[in-house]
């Protein structure tokens, strides 16, 4: 089964460094960044608005328990939203892909290098 994860970050640069990690721990096989959302909330008796970064991750759901550590660990945040949904279905050389990613190899090395697929 795979799972997409829902994350918000303070900034681009803190929800690229959580990106990078999923992914070179093998936690996630692909991380989206959405700049410039805007949510808003109830915090300690307060209404909040504030521009975040929305981050969708995706991997099997098997590892979303390490995905939900591994953003409480680094994330900023006193509580981090994090939550996933399981997906019903995908293009199956994607999940293929996805599934291939999030095995349970070696961690990749760390790289600054972007890339424009997936």
């Amino acid at each position: 089964m795979f799972s997409m994860c829902y994350v918000t970050a303070p900034s681009l640069e803190v929800g690229k460094r959580i990106a990078r990690l999923l992914v070179t721990q093998r936690r996630a096989a692909c991380v989206n960044l959405l700049p410039a959302v805007t949510s808003i909330y109830s915090w300690e008796g307060q209404l909040e608005e504030s521009e975040e970064v929305l981050m969708l991750i995706k991997t099997q759901t098997a590892c979303v328990s390490d995905v939900i550590t591994a953003v409480r660990e680094h994330h900023p945040y006193d509580c981090p939203e994090v939550v996933s949904v399981v997906l019903g279905e995908g293009s199956d050389p994607y999940l293929a892909w996805v599934a291939a990613q999030t095995d349970k190899r070696p961690p990749l090395p760390s790289t600054s290098a972007e890339h424009t697929s997936n």
